[in-house]
């Protein structure tokens, strides 16, 4: 059974297997099949193709129904006589690529819709989509093949780099994102962040004065917030993900290709180097440096400086092997009474 419900994704097809195999970036048979869409292994057709990363799922390979799977050269011998192997050092990212070719994105609907408010100061491309009920504010710009979704809000002097995606009800200030930056709906980018000063009388705010800038190809999770800067700018780096419900506080710099899973909180100042990972629902106190690499388990509480490389979990958080072995050391002494 495909997946993909006609009522909300289009579908493209059917395709030759070669011209599967050629996007997977991977080889098959020179074979007469066509294509007509994707599945699970336990679901597929004869007419579909599949995929497997995991080994684990490998016993459902040996019994699916599919026409083709995307698998590693590792698992070619399990491959049932009647399935055709299209195979690829790299399964996952084949599978992404197929997907993508089956269900491309819908083309865009270059223009203004006519619900939206454009002030005359902003600037839209021509082949940018402006959906129903957008507001953009003066000294706004759109670039070219962007689409701003419906009810979303881009804040004077915003620049959305080329290719940008931003959906429903998201809302943008003081903002520089770069090109192909995807931002789903209800994001929140470019507030003043949590930052106040003590007085006799209670508090008083302190003004935010930095930006947000998002590098090329970032993705902002549903109901993320990234507070601007206050002195200087908060910074998401090129190519870094940020999931659903992701708290980013004034003036954190992330760096390339970070991975920050939901429900994490990031103090203001604090700096995470390339490459780091942080686990759901993880907390990372500000002022402080991540280094590269590092990854941080879910659930994990970061209250100092962490090393390249280094795997940490627990609250406070500690290097994974510590945090184990203190754990096996508790459930003795919980068996023995003490």
């Amino acid at each position: 059974m495909s997946i993909g419900d006609p009522r909300f994704f289009a579908r493209s097809g059917p395709h030759p297997l070669a011209v599967v195999a050629e996007i997977a970036g991977g080889t098959a048979p020179e074979i007469d099949l066509l294509l007509t869409g994707i599945a699970p292994l336990q679901t597929a057709g004869p007419n579909e193709v599949s995929f497997l990363d995991n080994r684990r799922y490998a016993a459902m390979l040996e019994t699916t129904s599919a026409g083709a799977v995307i698998l590693h050269p590792d698992m070619i011998a399990r491959v049932p006589p009647r399935v055709v192997p299209i195979v690829t050092p790299n399964p996952y990212e084949g599978w992404a690529r197929v997907a993508g070719l089956f269900h491309p994105e819908p083309p865009r609907a270059s223009g203004i819709h006519p619900t939206a408010s454009v002030d005359q100061q902003a600037r839209v491309d021509p082949s940018a989509e402006i959906g129903p009920f957008a507001l953009l504010a003066a000294g706004a710009e759109v670039s070219a093949r962007c689409r701003i979704g419906p009810y979303a809000a881009i804040g004077q002097g915003v620049v959305i780099g080329p290719d940008c995606r931003i959906g429903a009800h998201a809302t943008l200030s003081q903002a520089i994102p770069g090109a192909r930056v995807c931002i789903y709906p209800g994001a929140r980018i470019g507030q003043e962040g949590f930052s106040f000063a003590r007085t006799e009388d209670g508090f008083l705010s302190v003004p935010h004065l930095g930006r947000v800038v998002l590098g090329d190809d970032v993705e902002v999770g549903a109901n993320t917030t990234i507070d601007r800067g206050s002195t200087g700018d908060t910074v998401i780096g090129a190519g870094s993900r940020l999931d659903n419900l992701v708290q980013i506080g004034h003036n954190v710099c992330l760096g390339q290709c970070c991975v920050i899973v939901a429900q994490v909180g990031i103090a203001g100042s604090a700096v995470l180097e390339d490459f780091v990972q942080v686990g759901g629902q993880a907390a990372i106190a500000g002022h402080i440096r991540i280094g590269q690499g590092a990854r941080i388990g879910a659930q994990a509480g970061v209250m100092s400086d962490v090393p390249a490389g280094a795997s940490l979990v627990g609250s406070p958080a500690r290097p994974r092997q510590e945090f184990f072995r203190q754990v096996a050391v508790l459930k003795r002494m919980t068996r023995r009474g003490l």
